[in-house]
């Protein structure tokens, strides 16, 4: 079965929203398991809990089909999702326009031309899909 991850923010942000909504979709079209990431900051020092995540989504969505609710904690949200859409062995990742930009500038420490979504594809062998900011 196909495996869909999302991240997302805690609480669920306008954007976080709508990256959601359109990973829900793909994951429903694609008849695949959907995994909802937040990642905790050890550095803020705030804990969500997977129900916290879980009661967020269903409140805003309702029950999903074949979700799962992961929350990791660590230092860098950006490693955070990796080591997870590794771990997991996804095949699509879902990322909002504001986190793809946070990936770049990662990826720009160790290449002049960072491509996400090929390094990805390269090294996890998955497919990125980027969600435009929620227009107010």
């Amino acid at each position: 079965m196909s495996l869909v991850v999302v991240p997302v923010r805690y609480p669920l942000s306008k954007h976080s929203r709508r990256t959601l909504e359109r990973a829900i979709e793909i994951a429903r079209s694609r008849d695949a398991a959907l995994t909802v990431l937040h990642v905790n900051l050890y550095q803020n020092g705030k804990k969500v809990t997977r129900v916290d995540l879980k009661n967020a989504v269903e409140k805003a969505f309702g029950r999903i089909e074949r979700a799962r609710y992961v929350v990791r904690t660590g230092f860098l949200v950006e490693e955070s999702i990796l080591d997870e859409v590794a771990a997991e062995g996804a095949d699509v990742v879902v990322i909002g326009s504001k986190q793809a930009s946070r990936l770049r500038r990662i990826f720009q420490r160790f290449t002049d031309n960072p491509d996400i979504e090929q390094y990805l594809r390269r090294h996890l062998d998955c497919e990125v899909i980027t969600v435009e900011s929620a227009r107010a």
